[in-house]
């Protein structure tokens, strides 16, 4: 289910919010794929099943107040491949 186009940042996010919360929003706007909360960095990532489910999530969440801040949430870039040395 790997898809660049349908994997989703999520940032700003409490520190203390779980997996369960976060796919639960997201699920109000299409089928999670996966959810990945990086714990103690207030940031995370969200793949929906499918580029429309993504849009409609990064459209309706993105600003959105949840757990008392303003979600950003955007399309995540793919990480650079690490310089070998």
């Amino acid at each position: 289910m790997e898809n660049e186009k349908s994997k989703l940042y999520v940032g700003n996010l409490v520190y203390s919010t779980g997996f369960r919360e976060v796919k639960d929003l997201f699920a109000q706007y299409g089928q999670v794929g996966y959810v990945k909360i990086i714990e103690g960095k207030g940031f995370g990532f969200v793949e929906m099943a499918s580029e429309e489910d993504a849009i409609k999530a990064k459209e309706a969440l993105n600003g959105f107040e949840f757990g008392g801040r303003k979600l950003k949430v955007d399309f995540a870039t793919p990480k650079a491949p690490k310089e070998q040395q």
